[in-house]
Formats: structure tokens, C-alpha cells, sequence
């Protein structure tokens, strides 16, 4: 009669079991790169089938971010009411019924007058420098947006402005 040790009793070996655990550990996380490479082939392919060739990292991260860009926009109001925005883009011809897009524009022209701005201030500012140089001194001066700076700073932009010929 052969009698076994019961094994439930005796002290296992550990180190077999860690092994174990480590090895399934990096099989799930191999699992998840392969899950990964996969989810951006496919976007790849995706995106791709449109233009009919293959897209880069940074073209799938940069649609990403437009994606999620476009996502913000849903939330976002611009100064310049959609009124305004829907009326001078009929006038231009552009057709969209996405509001996001218009919302994007809107927000360009919003940056485009914001620059145009603090151009026209800053040359506003050197021309007051200029004055103060030359002795002119005057109390509680105020900053007024002449045509001047305006001119000087939308021409930065290719905008020309010309005063018109004044007949009597």
C-alpha cells in the first residue's frame, strides 16, 4: 500500500505559480496591443478609403483632435451672433446646415477682428510715443481707433483701404 503525502498540507512552491501570473499578464497585454494596432488599421482603412491610400499617425491623431474639436464646438457661442454669421455666408454663396461649421467660422472671424485690433492699438501706441517725443503733452488722452491704424494694420493682413476721393 503506497501512501501519499497529502498535498493540500505541504508548503507549494510559489515561484511556479507567479510565473504563471506574470506570463498571463503580459499574453493580456500583448492581446491589448494587437486589440490596438487592429482598432487603428481599421481607422486607417477608414479614413483612408476616401482618399484611397493610407493614413499616417499624425493624420489619424490629427482627425482625432478635429473630431473632438468639432465635439467642443456643440457647447460653444461665439460673439458674433449665428444671425449675422448665416446671412453673410448666404451672401457669399456657402451652403452648410452643420452649425458647427458655422461656428468655426464664426470663430475665425472673431480672431481675425481681435488681431486686426490689437494691430491698430499698437500703432496707436507707437504714434502716441512719437507725440510724446516731439513736447506734445496732453492730460487724460484716450485711446480712439483712428482709419490711420486701422489701415496700417489691416494692410499686415493684404487688406488695402483707401480713403475716398472727397469732391465738394
Amino acid at each position: 500500500m503506497d501512501v501519499q503525502p497529502d498535498s493540500s498540507n505541504m508548503p507549494q512552491d510559489t515561484t511556479s505559480g507567479d510565473a504563471e501570473g506574470q506570463g498571463r499578464e503580459q499574453q493580456q497585454q500583448q492581446e491589448q496591443q494587437q486589440q490596438q494596432q487592429q482598432e487603428q488599421q481599421q481607422q486607417q482603412q477608414q479614413a483612408g478609403a476616401s482618399s484611397g491610400r493610407m493614413l499616417s499617425r499624425s493624420e489619424i491623431q490629427g482627425e482625432k483632435n478635429l473630431a473632438e474639436f468639432l465635439v467642443q464646438m456643440d457647447d460653444y457661442a461665439p460673439i458674433i451672433p449665428e444671425a449675422l454669421t448665416d446671412y453673410y455666408l448666404a451672401q457669399a454663396g456657402f451652403e452648410c446646415s452643420d452649425v458647427r461649421i458655422k461656428r468655426l467660422l464664426a470663430l475665425a472671424t472673431q480672431k481675425f477682428i481681435s488681431d486686426v485690433a490689437t494691430d491698430a492699438f499698437q500703432y496707436n501706441r507707437i504714434r502716441q510715443q512719437a507725440s510724446k517725443e516731439k513736447k506734445f503733452h496732453s492730460k487724460d488722452r484716450k485711446t480712439v481707433l483712428s482709419m490711420e491704424d486701422l489701415t496700417a494694420a489691416l494692410s499686415e493682413y493684404g487688406v488695402n483701404i483707401k480713403k475716398p476721393d472727397y469732391f465738394s
